[in-house]
């Protein structure tokens, strides 16, 4: 008798493109840039990309555009997110002294360095990437932009939205 196993890949597999961006830029000024630059309109999502870890909820912030013209839906995830909470663990010197920490969450952690990923959906063609990453690079606010190889990403599956 024969065993059939199946895996999560045999029944979801999204065609996408990643590319990864460097910029200082906040998340609404890097929209906004990008907007100009390709052509698109980029809008705040109603709901953020939300996790669960451990304990703590982790929220991304995400903005979509939906293009009818190619059959593309676009998305501008940020890579990490701060979290600034009180330390209750140390007594403060003082009452006016409050120890804080912050800490720093990444969505895809083998990825520290990018600040911001642009995820395009559907069948999209490598020549129109590449020359996406080419008009992103020559945004004087942006350091740098790559498209990234999903397939040697770890933590892929928190790209699936």
């Amino acid at each position: 008798m024969q065993v059939h196993s199946l895996v999560l890949d045999d029944f979801y597999k999204e065609e996408h493109s990643l590319i990864g961006i460097h910029t200082a830029l906040e998340d609404y000024k890097l929209a906004y840039v990008l907007n100009r630059q390709l052509n698109i309109n980029l809008k705040r999502d109603s709901s953020n990309l939300d996790f669960e870890k451990g304990k703590k909820n982790i929220s991304f912030s995400l903005f979509k555009y939906m293009s009818t013209r190619y059959d593309f839906d676009w998305s501008l995830i940020s890579n990490s997110t701060k979290k600034t909470e009180k330390d209750t663990e140390k007594k403060p010197l003082s009452d006016s002294l409050l120890l804080f920490t912050e800490t720093k969450t990444y969505l895809i952690p083998e990825k520290k360095n990018i600040d911001f990923f642009i995820k395009i959906s559907g069948d999209v063609p490598f020549e129109f990437v590449s020359e996406t990453v080419q008009k992103i690079k020559e945004i004087n606010q942006i350091i740098t932009s790559y498209q990234v190889d999903t397939n040697t990403l770890k933590s892929k599956d928190f790209l699936i939205f």
